[in-house]
């Protein structure tokens, strides 16, 4: 039975990113990729907020892990794929510039902060602390919003804004019903991933991984479709589509996700760890320097790929190996 949900999963996650695609086209960018963005991560929210509510004290974490578990991986996929196929790949600069300029202190403020106020012990929040990174999170996120959709929508159009050019949009009525069905198919990637956590818990327990592990497959099976699509961009060298998708996926996740685990944690009075350990913080710091690098010429090779991979390969190691 696992093995027909995971088949019945990866069929999903290919419906999917075509209907995405199909909408992406129809509207154009940057709504496009903020569509799949906004799906994915509401879906990704359900599904969290599920998971926490049946699992109790051992899920206390469980958005904090699934929020760091997206940092590097999207993006080094990509930009290692569009590097071995066109050698150097472009991206405006100043939209690349501007997401990261808002999850630095997104990310600071919800996954190290914990660690260091003292209102009550260990990495949480109290309950007001927590109410005030919630609307600081919304805050953030609406702000660079803003900036994405209205005010400086320019800074993540493709450079000469020719992308998609050599073929007609489709009609509204084709992206009407590509909308319905790309709701439709995130709903059922939920849902067969929630049929196979029991299978992945069973698994993490045989080979006696830490709870986090549950976080980080959670995430990558609920962001297969906008990996997927940010990859299939990338390598047909569409790199200001990939990179729109990729950074806006953690900008969604933290900005949306956060407030709403720590309104169910406040409703129901579950737990809510964010703080992270002093490993994962400095693996944090590494992968904004890194990223601050490499989105620093607005060009990318396969070498920015690698480094992104590779501190991706890191974390996922100490997370099963702590």
């Amino acid at each position: 039975m696992s093995v027909l949900e995971a088949l019945a999963l990866v069929a999903t996650v290919f419906a999917a990113v075509y209907h995405a695609e199909v909408v992406a086209h129809r509207i154009g960018e940057p709504f496009g990729t903020l569509v799949l963005a906004l799906a994915v991560t509401i879906i990704e929210v359900a599904l969290i907020v599920s998971v926490m509510i049946t699992g109790g004290t051992d899920t206390a974490g469980l958005a904090r892990d699934t929020v760091f578990a997206v940092c590097n991986g999207i993006v080094g996929i990509c930009l290692l794929a569009g590097g071995v196929r066109h050698r150097e790949q472009a991206f405006q600069l100043q939209g690349a510039k501007a997401a990261l300029s808002v999850i630095i202190p997104l990310t600071t403020l919800t996954m190290v902060f914990p660690n260091v106020t003292s209102t009550i012990p260990g990495p949480m929040f109290s309950a007001s602390q927590l109410v005030f990174a919630a609307v600081v999170s919304l805050i953030l996120y609406g702000s660079f919003l803003f900036v994405q959709t209205v005010r400086h929508r320019d800074y993540f159009l493709p450079e000469g804004a020719v992308e998609d050019s050599h073929a007609l949009p489709p009609a509204n009525r084709v992206a009407a019903l590509s909308a319905v069905m790309l709701v439709v198919s995130l709903v059922l990637v939920v849902a067969l991933a929630k049929m196979l956590t029991p299978t992945v818990e069973r698994g993490i327990a045989t080979v006696g991984a830490p709870k986090s592990v549950v976080g980080i497959i959670i995430a990558a099976l609920v962001l297969l479709p906008e990996g997927l699509a940010a990859y299939r961009a990338a390598k047909a060298n569409r790199l200001q589509t990939s990179m729109n998708l990729a950074l806006g996926s953690v900008l969604a996740t933290i900005g949306l996700t956060i407030p709403a685990v720590t309104a169910v944690s406040i409703l129901l009075d579950e737990p809510l760890t964010l703080g992270l350990n002093a490993k994962e913080q400095l693996l944090l710091a590494l992968t904004l320097i890194v990223s601050l690098l490499t989105v620093g010429t607005g060009r990318t090779t396969v070498l920015q790929g690698i480094v992104h991979l590779v501190i991706f390969a890191v974390f996922l190691f100490l997370a099963v190996v702590p």
